[in-house]
């Protein structure tokens, strides 16, 4: 059984030097970077085996990103597009201080993933997989997108794999309102939610804190588990009505891109060797303190480098 089996859009990132502004930029840092395949990459790292669907233009592109992840240790279920108007998404990084800031573009309309169905996707590793993992990026991206989603779910809810999702909410791909729609038809199927605070708020029109927030989207949807991220803040936890809180982890950020991923792939490796909340918790918030340090979206990480920051920790607190 495979431990885990993403699916989602993965682009090429394009990065000038830093310090360099996009508009002058000669030359370009590429790396490959989206939201599933880092979390598979972070999972298959850590030292489970994982797998990323999706659907790729039958060109140097695409193939340039299997090659990067399959690098990592991620097997991949590709579609081939070979369609004329096949392409492949890209995004533009430029990386900028205080008070200028760091800017994406994205110029990713009309790639070929926008149009993956699931009669050519490998349906069958879904339902042989412990956990399914996708984000409301993939949905985000196109009606046929949308549609994929819900039957990978239904074919996950049938095969009795394990959903997790993150909202992932993206105000480039489409509204708020928008949004809402599709995650509540998409929610009661999720066992482990992922939820960024802002999120929850301004998409699914949740208030108070992010205990009760948690509470309000377990109650609501009858997920197994619920974690509300909440920055530099950390993060909320809920199983079976017991919460659980974890602060951040220290860090020197190089590059933030990527951190909420890194920490869905920690939390949702410790959950699969059996950790509890906490320890996954602990474990996802770790792996994401390592990834801010680390250029590019992946969290290119070892299991010792997580215990080691989990262990520092706790050697500092008086019990």
């Amino acid at each position: 059984m495979t431990d885990l089996v993403t699916f989602g859009e993965t682009m090429l990132r394009l990065s000038p030097p830093r310090g360099e502004r996009l508009e002058r930029a000669r030359g370009f840092d590429v790396q490959a970077g989206g939201a599933e395949s880092n979390v598979a990459v972070a999972v298959s790292l850590l030292g489970l085996d994982s797998v990323w669907l999706s659907k790729l233009p039958d060109s140097p592109l695409g193939r340039r990103v299997v090659r990067e992840l399959r690098g990592h240790g991620v097997r991949t279920g590709i579609a081939w597009d070979t369609s004329a108007e096949k392409r492949l998404g890209t995004y533009y990084l430029e990386h900028g201080g205080v008070p200028r800031g760091t800017e994406v573009i994205y110029d990713r309309a009309g790639a070929s993933v926008t149009t993956a169905t699931p009669d050519e996707l490998a349906t069958g590793v879904v339902a042989d997989a412990d956990t399914f993992y996708t984000s409301g990026i993939t949905p985000a991206l196109s009606d046929t997108l949308k549609e994929t989603t819900a039957a990978l779910f239904e074919v996950a809810n049938e095969g009795g794999t394990t959903i997790a999702f993150d909202l992932n909410y993206r105000s480039k791909l489409w509204s708020a309102a928008s949004a809402k729609g599709t995650y509540e038809a998409l929610l009661p199927h999720v066992d482990v939610l992922f939820a960024a605070e802002r999120d929850a708020r301004e998409v699914l029109d949740r208030s108070g804190d992010a205990v009760q927030i948690a509470h309000g989207l377990a109650t609501d949807f009858d997920a197994d588990t619920v974690v509300v991220t909440r920055g530099d803040k950390g993060a909320v936890g809920i199983r079976g009505g017991e919460v659980f809180e974890q602060p951040v982890y220290e860090s020197e950020t190089h590059d933030a891109i990527g951190t909420g991923d890194a920490f869905v792939g920690g939390f949702l490796t410790a959950r699969a060797r059996g950790g509890d909340v906490e320890r996954c918790l602990a474990y996802g918030a770790a792996t994401a303190s390592l990834k801010r340090t680390i250029e590019g979206d992946i969290a290119v990480v070892t299991p010792a480098e997580v215990e080691a920051v989990i262990s520092e920790d706790d050697a500092e607190i008086s019990r």
